[in-house]
């Protein structure tokens, strides 16, 4: 039987990184002048910070960097779901001890929840409960 092997671990990601890294993964691939672009309705970076974050996330293997002539086109190199789950992870473990009970009620207690949240929370805990009985 093959063996699956692990993803290894993803980067850690600074909370400007996980901005620009949400543009890559929204476009594929861009060049620095596209992301730029992309940030500069919502954020005051100037282009000189952007180069540094995307340099920063290049040589910490988060983006891919291919030469295409005299431009450089930079692309996701891990997933966007696999650093999603690992900041999660590490999130409640720093702050719920890994639980996600006290997390997830704090939140139900704070913030308003619609009828299609709960409707969706249902829906997985009742899958998880199924993979629980197996």
């Amino acid at each position: 039987m093959p063996r699956h092997t692990p993803a290894p671990p993803a980067p850690k990601i600074s909370d400007a990184e996980w901005t620009v890294m949400k543009v890559l993964w929204e476009r594929g691939s861009s060049t620095l002048a596209e992301v730029v672009k992309d940030l500069e309705g919502r954020l005051h970076w100037k282009p000189r910070t952007v180069q540094s974050l995307i340099r920063r996330l290049t040589d910490k293997g988060a983006l891919a960097v291919e030469a295409i002539g005299r431009e450089f086109r930079y692309s996701p190199a891990v997933a966007q779901d696999q650093c999603q789950h690992e900041e999660s992870v590490s999130f409640l473990d720093r702050v719920f001890n890994g639980r996600l009970t006290p997390f997830v009620a704090g939140m139900m207690e704070r913030e308003e929840v619609s009828k299609d949240d709960l409707a969706a929370l249902r829906q997985m805990l009742a899958e998880a409960e199924k993979k629980l009985k197996k």
